[in-house]
Order: C-alpha cells, then structure tokens, then sequence
C-alpha cells in the first residue's frame, strides 16, 4: 500500500493571505508615514475639505452726468422661483412647495398683471423648480412684499445686484449698458460701460477662514481677509438738460416725418465735451431689444455729407491766399470730361461770384474753386488736417474712420461737395471747432473725469491742437457761413433766429445704394453754430430718407432746441426773460393731495380731484424754471387752461394726460385753443401753432 500525499492547500492559503497582509500593512504605512499620497499633499486636502472662501463682491462703479445726476448704477432686484417638489415640505403645516397651482396662479398673475395661462404651464411643469422668465426677473423690493403678503406656499426669492439705467432711453449709446453674464457677474457690454468695463467692476475680494462639520469656525486657526476693491465711478460730459432737449426734438421729427434713422449731436465749442447726443433708432438699456443696432450714431455711422463739407473745402481754397470771393463764374452746369456737374437746382442762377455761390449751395462754384484755386492733393490734406478720414480719438468703442478716396478729376469735384467721401458726425464737431476757436481744433470727448475709490479725481484735459488755419480764414468763413442763414438766398434761412446771431451750413447728399445714386433718396443735415462771434455751442444733425428734400424737416425743431440751449446756458444777456430763467428739479407730485402742494403759474392742475396720480415731467425731471408741470388728479371734470405760448411737445402731453385726441396744426408755439380758458374740456381740442 501506497502512502498517502501530503495535503499543501492550507499551505498555500496561507501564504496567499500572508502576502495579502503585507501589502495592505505597506499601504498602511505609507498613508499613514507620507506627506504626499499619490501626489496629493494630504495636510493641504485635509485642510481644504475644512476651509470656507466667501468673495466679497466689488460694487460696479456709478456713471454720473456732468452735474453729478445719475445714469447708471447698481440695484438689488429679485428673481422669483417656484419650488415644485413636495419632498421638500416636511411640516405639512407649514409648506415648502406649491400647493395649489390654480390659486397660485391666479394670484401672481394680477400681482404681476401677466398672464395667467403663462404661469399656470409653468407651475405645471415636470421640474422640481422653475422660474418665470422676464415677468420673474428684476422684481423690485416693493413688488416682493407685495408678493410675499399673498403666503403663497413654494413661492421664493432670490436677490440678484442688477444695472439700472433711472433715465431708460436717455443718451443710451454714449452711456452703454452691463449685465449679468451665467456666473451672475455684470459686464460692459456697450458704450462707457463696455469701453471702461475694467475699472468700472473693480476688484472682489474674500474672507478665507476653517470651519469644523456643524459649519462654525475654528478657534485659533488661520483666517485670510483681502478686501474688495470698488470700480470708479465716471462723470460724463452729458448735460442732462441738453440731452432731454436733444431727445426732445428727436422725438418731434422722428413723429412728424418718416425716415430711415435720425441724429442730433450738441458740442461744447470751446471744451469739446459732448453735452447732448441724440438719435433713432435708439433703445432702453434696462429692456434691451433683440433687434437693436450695437453702432452709435456719433461715431460709427459714416456716411456722405453732403455740402456741409463745402465749408472745409472754402476754408481750404481761402486759407491759401488766393481766393478771391467777388470773382465770378458761370452757375448751372460744369463739364468735367465725360461728367456733368449739376447745381442742385439743375439751372443755377446765372453769373454769380463765389461768395454768393457759397449762400446758394452752388456745386458748380466749388468745381470751379477746386479747378482755379485747389489741387487733389491739397484738398486731400486740408481735410486730414481738419480731421477727417481719422478717428477722433474719442473715449468710445467702434469708431469709423470714415473714408477719404478720391483720384480722378471728378471724384476730386465731388468730395468738394460731400460726395463719394464718407465722414462721421463726431468729426463735422471736431472740424466745425476750428471755426469757433480762431484756427485751433478741439477734440470732442465724452468724459469729464473719472473718480477713484479712494476719492482722486482724474479731469478730462481740453486737448487743444495747433493752430491750423489762420485767423484772417476764420473770419471770412464765419462771414459766409453767416450768410448761408441771415442772407435772404442762403440754403439755411429757416434756421435763423431773431437775436441769436447763429452761423451754419445745410447739406443734402444723394444716396449712394446698390450701385448708383438714388434719384429721390436723400441725407439732409446742418452744421450750426452760435453766438457767431465766438460760438459756444456746435450742434450737428442729419437725417437719412425723409419724406422729401426741405430744410423745415429739420429746421423746425433744431431752432426750438437752440431756443432751449440758449435759455438754459444764459447765453443772451441782451434777453430779459433769459435772465430770469433757472433749472429745477421737478419734485414727486404723484399720490400728493392736492391741497398741500404750492401752485404757481407754471402748475398746471387738471381734474376736480383730491389727489395727484400722474405728472408731467415725472419727478426727478431737470426743466427750465418757466416750463409747465402738468398734474392729472383722480377727478374726471377737466377745465381747460390758457395755452397760449405753450411748445408743440408740452401740448401733445397735455393731451396724453387727459386721454384727448387734440388736433395740433402748424409747427413752434400755440396762438390759438379751440376751448376758451376756464371752460370745460368736453370735446376733442384743437391748437393752432406758429413759430416765434
């Protein structure tokens, strides 16, 4: 008999489990030895899983006018949630998630005037929570007390900083607009607030500390503490009483005629600060279309202008001694090869010298000029040294250079009128000030200075060049321009304005499109200035496809706002009502009773109600001391008032105010009401206008 095997499995077992131990004992002793695991330094992760780090939020820097008026800043809004999950209420009596949806609905809509259906689809959503879209965002502080008093169970809010715009569609494009990007941080994304985004948001800080598991803070262990840095905050040179002037005549024209768009642009002659800039199309920067243009007027739009730039062009041919304005030429028609140079009229106006074919607008008279008086290259470099064909500098983003291409004799001839060149209005300003200071250009900016955290203020300086034209040159260009809107035959006529001595020159462009230029398609504009002897003010406007070619188009409205400007800045000492006038704030009326507020001549108190519940201009506005504050009360007996002086834009909100479909014919100041002062307005009204 054979002997039996040794039996080795245990054996063998128990070396597989020896083996086993000591590698888990070596990993043992590394975890437990090294500093490092798997290149992980395990002192920082323990410290890490321990560590709390709060950012302390810089507060976005506040844009300010000139006056110190604000035109951006931040607010605290709110977005409203709906919690949908009914795991999340644990006390049934005291719920955390909608309970009823039908009540709820009706609820928010009328606390929201929305609609009812909208939120209803919403709070039925297969979502744990959900939001409301625009109708549940940016939900001011009142409106969420008012909500919260409903004890809407589920119903929540959370408290977002928000850029808020008080003068909504108010110089928008200079100023821009910021919001919130997806990590709940504002950024520029237009104007000032994008171009100056970087030191406007400042810089955030944290409070870095270690906190045990119930979430407290640990006693004597280590705590890092960087304070935010806040943005700057920047003072434009917007004047916002300008600029309500300026959007003011925006809207009248932009009510009476059609057009593609429309800008108005007002300089401080002698500083170069824009005080009002105007344009449509235009936009809120609270409520931002989705079809918005993102190029400011001012300085994106190029465009050809027209015979404004026969002033540059007369300045150039005079500037080198050797015009002579009493020569004469042959107006109508010039021959320039295979072309034909046409005066707008299409006859001209006989024998005429040069001086009076600057008054008509004659295009004949500035081929001839270019032909006796001007080589291209010395055209070429007058208008670079006036600034055209270079961005002014500026401090906005995306501005055009404009274009400056002419070669053949032609092109030459019509750049001298303001064709097939391409220019801005912020460089008409910038060349106009040439005129207004005796030969030196002024560069236009937007800032007037910008006031660090720490309180230093940094002030725009006047950029001043050399001098570029003489002063013999600047006299005689005044003189002409002077005729172009006091002399009988001059284009600008209608622009003038008894004792307000104003110097200018009107343009009409043809446009060029699709390959030629349109037979009835036009860019009217008007380069102004005043007082002609030494202007303080340049204002420049323009409008692209208007109903037909007029100078009353515009003329009609800029002279009210040269009216105002003058007014406002005191500009005509001569002029005793000037004297008297002041600017105001206009004071909160809305939900005043009647009987406490103090009446004067410029109060207008309409209704036999007790209290006040709507204004004109709404609080807050900046007007002129003799300027209407219309008040509605909450009694429907309306008694008509004296209108008479009263401007065209005051009546149209008269008649908004009283719900009143008013008839206003003719254009200026009312002569004539259809209802008798003191009667009852129990009929449609109608007003009769004359310009002063």
């Amino acid at each position: 008999m054979k002997k039996d095997k040794k039996w080795n499995t245990p054996n063998k077992f128990f070396l597989v489990f020896l083996f086993i131990i000591l590698i888990l004992y070596g990993q043992y002793c590394y975890l437990s030895l090294s500093d490092n695991i798997y290149g992980i330094n395990m002192k920082e992760f323990a410290s890490n899983r321990n560590t709390v780090k709060t950012t302390l939020v810089a507060k976005r820097g506040t844009i300010f006018d000139k006056e110190g008026n604000t035109l951006a800043l931040n607010t605290t809004s709110y977005t409203m949630i709906a919690y949908l999950d009914s795991n999340r209420t644990k006390d049934i009596t005291n719920p955390k998630h909608v309970v009823d949806k039908e009540y709820t609905a009706t609820k928010l809509s009328q606390a929201l005037d929305a609609d009812y259906d909208y939120i209803l689809k919403r709070l039925n959503a297969k979502s744990k929570q959900v939001e409301f879209g625009t109708i549940g965002r940016n939900i001011t502080e009142l409106k969420k007390l008012s909500i919260e008093e409903l004890k809407l169970p589920g119903i929540e809010f959370v408290e977002t900083t928000t850029r808020f715009y008080p003068n909504g569609n108010f110089a928008s494009y200079v100023i821009g607009y910021a919001k919130s990007n997806d990590d709940g941080v504002i950024e520029g994304k237009l104007g000032i607030e994008s171009k100056y985004d970087d030191i406007l948001k400042g810089k955030d800080g944290y409070y870095k500390y270690q906190q045990d598991k119930q979430g407290y803070k640990i006693p004597d262990t280590p705590e890092e503490r960087v304070e935010a840095e806040n943005g700057t905050d920047i003072y434009l040179t917007i004047d916002s009483s300008i600029q309500r002037f300026v959007e003011s005549a925006i809207k009248d024209i932009n009510e009476k005629y059609e057009n593609e768009w429309l800008l108005i642009e007002v300089m401080d002659a002698k500083t170069g600060e824009i005080l009002g800039t105007g344009s449509k199309p235009s936009y809120d920067p609270n409520n931002i279309p989705a079809d918005m243009s993102y190029y400011n007027p001012l300085i994106s739009y190029a465009f050809e202008p027209g015979s404004t730039m026969k002033i540059f062009t007369y300045m150039c041919a005079i500037d080198k001694g050797v015009y002579n304005g009493e020569e004469t030429y042959k107006s109508g028609t010039y021959t320039i090869g295979e072309n034909t140079v046409n005066d707008w009229n299409g006859e001209g106006w006989g024998i005429i010298n040069y001086d009076t074919g600057f008054a008509r607008s004659s295009n004949v008279g500035i081929a001839n000029i270019i032909k006796n008086y001007l080589s291209k290259d010395e055209l070429y470099d007058c208008f670079t040294k006036y600034g055209f064909g270079s961005p002014t500098g500026v401090e906005l983003s995306n501005e055009s250079s404009g274009r400056l291409n002419f070669k053949y004799d032609i092109e030459v001839v019509t750049a001298g009128f303001g064709q097939g060149i391409l220019t801005t209005p912020i460089q008409h300003l910038q060349a106009l000030s040439i005129i207004a200071n005796d030969g030196y250009m002024v560069s236009p900016h937007v800032i007037s200075k910008i006031v660090k955290p720490d309180g230093k203020e940094e002030e725009t300086k006047i950029n001043k060049s050399d001098k570029l034209v003489n002063s013999n040159t600047i006299t005689k260009i005044k003189e002409l321009m002077h005729n172009v809107i006091s002399s009988d035959i001059g284009t600008g006529k209608k622009y003038e304005i008894e004792g307000y001595d104003i110097i200018g020159k009107t343009g009409t462009a043809q446009i060029f499109e699709n390959g030629a230029y349109l037979k009835n398609g036009y860019i009217l504009s008007a380069s102004l200035m005043y007082p002609s002897d030494d202007p303080e003010i340049i204002i420049y406007a323009a409008i692209k496809k208007p109903p037909e070619n007029n100078t009353k188009i515009l003329s009609e409205s800029i002279t009210e706002l040269m009216r105002n400007i003058a007014k406002y800045r005191d500009m005509f000492d001569s002029n005793k009502v000037v004297s008297e006038i002041s600017v105001i704030n206009v004071p909160q009326y809305i939900n005043k009773k009647v009987d406490s507020i103090d009446k004067n001549d410029s109060i207008i108190v309409l209704g036999d109600g007790n209290k006040i519940i709507n204004q004109y201009p709404l609080a807050n506005t900046k007007i002129l001391s003799n300027e209407k504050i219309i008040l509605l009360t909450n009694g429907s007996n309306y008694i008509m008032p004296n209108t008479i002086g009263w401007s065209r834009n005051t009546i149209k909100e008269l008649c908004n105010l009283i719900n009143n479909n008013c008839e206003i014919n003719g254009n200026g100041y009312v002569v004539e009401q259809s209802i008798k002062e003191g009667s009852n307005i129990d009929n449609n009204i109608i007003f009769n206008l004359q310009d002063k």
